[in-house]
């Protein structure tokens, strides 16, 4: 697993679980920062956070490829969200 990384205001988290077949899924956890809650100080200001899983996008026989698939997969998710919004 890599460290999560930031796109365009999100968290991406991308990871590989090896299979027992000797694949690996290649998963991604998405987050998103939300504002700080109405009445809040700023020194005290919580932040929501939305979450978003996606498993075994896709199969892939070497671990940095399913890597790799995970965060191309990311961006482009994170970027049809923001051409929607």
């Amino acid at each position: 697993m890599t460290a999560p990384i930031r796109y365009k205001g999100y968290e991406v988290a991308p990871s590989a679980q090896a299979l027992p077949n000797g694949l690996y899924a290649a998963n991604l956890t998405i987050g998103t920062l939300g504002a700080a809650q109405p009445g809040a100080q700023a020194s005290s200001a919580r932040t929501s956070q939305k979450i978003v899983s996606f498993d075994a996008l896709d199969y892939f026989f070497d671990e940095r490829h399913a890597l790799a698939y995970a965060c191309r997969w990311a961006r482009m998710w994170i970027d049809e969200q923001r051409r929607c919004a």
